[in-house]
């Protein structure tokens, strides 16, 4: 019962670095634009995060610094797709080895890894304040989207750009404010696992996290909610294997780590075979990844 209670309550924590990471990916590929770069966002918004706990030593200042680390490295990304009009799958695994390069570079230069600090603290049942505040964060997000006149535009811009220029949508505008916001939430999980779980900087922190947040999106159809849940189970998956070693329970070390990447391949094969269209599973955008030019009419 022990080990049961104690899994319970840590699931939350491992959780919310998935669901903000796939809420932010919704945000990106709601208004069309294919965004993988979730694994070198996530670095860079961990070592902001950090970096500013560690010079400042407020926690809520650190977590707005992941934020807007992630978002300011975002405007690179969006000029690439939506300026210049370069391949999204490219530009998104460009920006992953980019940020990868580039938190190693500052890490190191600055001296912050494996600088431990007292970080965000637990308030009631042995949780932190983020896991309180990501399910208002998914509700205003969710409303946004499905409930306002904003979303209904940005949701436009993803489905059907010449469509949504058509009528006066600025198509240009709605898509790189939609990458610099979606990456801000990215941002904002990554300095969630440094500030407030870890409490530390250590190169290549997030482990594979961002992929998995990508597999997430496909797995909840592109709908907030659904994201959420399936955070909430790679979060039991995650946080069942530490509660099994402290109960002696001994798992290979290399099967403990190709789980989370096992659970993303199936959860992703269920979504295909759960799909109800040939051409592309439900909830797809219909233009993601599709560069926008204002003279093409399909």
């Amino acid at each position: 019962m022990n080990l049961v209670l104690h899994w319970l309550a840590s699931t939350p924590d491992f959780a919310v670095p998935y669901a903000l990471a796939a809420l932010g990916l919704i945000v990106c590929e709601r208004a069309g634009v294919l965004a993988l770069g979730a694994e070198g966002l996530m670095l860079v918004g961990a070592l902001a995060g950090v970096g500013a706990q560690l010079t400042f030593g407020n926690s809520a200042l650190s977590l707005l610094a992941a934020a807007l680390a992630a978002g300011v490295v975002s405007i690179l990304f969006a000029t690439m797709v939506i300026v210049l009009r370069i391949n999204q799958v490219i530009s998104g695994l460009a920006l992953v080895f980019f940020c990868q390069g580039l938190t190693s570079l500052l890490g190191t230069a600055f001296g912050w890894e494996n600088h431990t600090f007292a970080g965000l603290g637990t308030l009631a049942l042995r949780q932190n304040a983020m896991v309180y505040l990501t399910v208002p964060v998914f509700f205003a997000v969710a409303f946004v989207l499905s409930n306002s006149a904003l979303g209904l535009r940005l949701r436009a811009v993803g489905e059907n750009p010449q469509a949504a220029d058509a009528a006066g949508i600025s198509v240009p505008r709605y898509r790189f404010a939609a990458v610099l916001v979606g990456s801000a939430i990215v941002g904002l999980a990554g300095g969630y696992l440094s500030v407030v779980s870890t409490k530390l900087w250590v190169d290549g922190m997030t482990a594979g996290r961002g992929w998995i947040a990508v597999g997430l999106v496909i797995f909840a159809r592109w709908s907030p909610w659904r994201a959420l849940a399936g955070a909430l189970l790679f979060g039991c998956i995650e946080a069942l294997i530490p509660q099994l070693a402290a109960a002696g329970v001994r798992l290979p070390q290399y099967f403990v780590f190709m789980t989370p990447y096992a659970v993303t391949l199936a959860v992703m094969i269920w979504a295909g075979l759960a799909s109800t269209t040939g051409r592309r599973s439900g909830g797809e955008p219909g233009a993601l990844g599709e560069p926008f030019v204002r003279e093409e009419r399909r």
